[in-house]
């Protein structure tokens, strides 16, 4: 889907049916505008369902102050006006009150953009301004003045968050990744110490580039592959649903035969992501005029090492990366289709996917399926597309299960009696 072609009001009715659908807004809250090459500012109305709204609920604001439109533009105008003043190249502003945000807002604090790799680039500056009444000028001013210093994201004291954009995707971009990291430093301090990435492994991470390979033009498309496509982005939709992917992050791959293989596109919105974007690998080549995700040469030693690993999903699950940053060991032992679907789950170190994947390549086995990465990511491995999504769910399930159950007192995970119990009753 190409975002940018669609008309503003388009733009902001899809963006605000996703921001609302993901329960980042409610139905009164939040707002989102556009700047466009004229200078007007189009941006949803105030009062005016935000889980229900058309293109023709869109106010569009012109830059003598005309108002057109069925509706009185947000209550919150003014400080989008002066984001626009302060930011010349802001083509979007977008503001919300995702719960996680507001946790972060009203105990003065902004969210740790250096748990995992990239979240620091996508977001930039984050900064706090002080309180004052909504819609006011004051208000205003206080978010244009830390807009001014430098910042993407502005955390907004006992109320929400603002971000702006080159366009209203950005805007999007950084919101979703902001938001993503608040979940994960608050579920990674209820198991304890959160490690954050210092700028030695921030770099590493940066040093993971687009990969060179060369393309191909593919002659044909067989009907496995044709199926491989439509189930891939099927799970990888069905994924975003459920948070396990965002828009920027999440990958899958299939096998389809030992020397080729099908793997999400680098860059892609996960939401918008049809077959014909997922990108065929050949014989180490790719097909011509796509960018395969940057992980495609551990996917590709993962398929040549093991004959019966059809599937790999990498992802950053929120409630299962709590433990990732807190070094807290993951006990698969906590209910049976956990201990079944899961296995044992192995965990590297920061940089190992980077440094040393044959480490990755060589553990992943039966036995271990899953590899958690600190501070990056769980590495999934199955037999099928599905085995690989339910064994992500699975570990984002029992990761909230564990998270929500220490609250609630001491833990009881099945003994050593009962795993070789069901060890032989599924023949594990």
């Amino acid at each position: 889907m190409k975002f940018e072609i669609l008309h503003p009001a388009d733009q902001i009715v899809m963006l605000m049916q996703r921001i609302y659908d993901c329960g980042m807004t409610t139905t009164s809250g939040g707002n989102l505008s556009i700047k466009d090459e004229e200078g007007d500012i189009w941006i949803t109305p105030g009062g005016i369902d935000k889980g229900n709204l058309t293109r023709d609920d869109i106010v569009c604001v012109k830059p003598d102050g005309t108002v057109v439109g069925p509706h009185k533009p947000s209550i919150e105008l003014p400080f989008h006006k002066k984001v626009y003043d302060a930011r010349p190249e802001a083509g979007a502003v977008l503001h919300a009150h995702p719960p996680a945000l507001v946790s972060f807002s009203i105990v003065g604090m902004t969210p740790n953009t250096s748990l995992i790799p990239n979240a620091h680039l996508v977001c930039g500056q984050v900064g706090m301004a002080k309180y004052d009444l909504p819609g006011s000028d004051l208000l205003g001013k206080n978010i244009e003045l830390k807009f001014r210093e430098g910042c993407n994201v502005v955390i907004m004291e006992n109320h929400g968050m603002v971000t702006m954009g080159k366009n209203l995707f950005q805007a999007f971009m950084r919101f979703e990744t902001l938001d993503f990291c608040a979940r994960l430093e608050i579920g990674a301090r209820r198991l304890g110490k959160v490690n954050s990435l210092n700028s030695k492994q921030l770099s590493i991470a940066q040093s993971k580039q687009n990969i060179e390979m060369k393309e191909f033009i593919p002659k044909k498309y067989s009907n496995k592959e044709r199926k491989a496509r439509r189930e891939m982005s099927e799970i990888i939709h069905r994924a975003y649903r459920k948070k396990l992917f965002t828009s920027t992050q999440g990958t899958l791959s299939y096998k389809l035969d030992k020397n080729s293989f099908l793997i999400t596109p680098y860059g892609v919105d996960r939401m918008y992501l049809e077959p014909e974007n997922i990108v065929r690998i050949d014989n180490g080549m790719r097909e011509e005029g796509k960018i395969p995700s940057r992980s495609v040469l551990l996917h590709k030693n993962i398929y040549l090492k093991h004959k019966n690993i059809n599937a790999v999903m990498i992802a950053h699950p929120p409630n299962i990366m709590s433990f990732a940053l807190s070094n807290t060991k993951f006990d698969t032992k906590i209910i049976p289709e956990s201990y079944y679907l899961l296995r044992e789950i192995a965990t590297f170190p920061f940089g190992i996917n980077i440094e040393k994947p044959e480490k990755i390549v060589e553990k992943l086995s039966d036995e271990t399926p899953i590899v958690m990465i600190q501070n990056d990511c769980l590495i999934v491995s199955g037999g099928s597309l599905l085995e690989v999504f339910d064994r992500l769910e699975v570990a984002e399930f029992s990761g909230k299960a564990l998270l929500d159950g220490q609250v609630l007192g001491p833990l009881h995970p099945i003994n050593d009696e009962q795993i070789e119990k069901l060890k032989k009753a599924f023949d594990i």
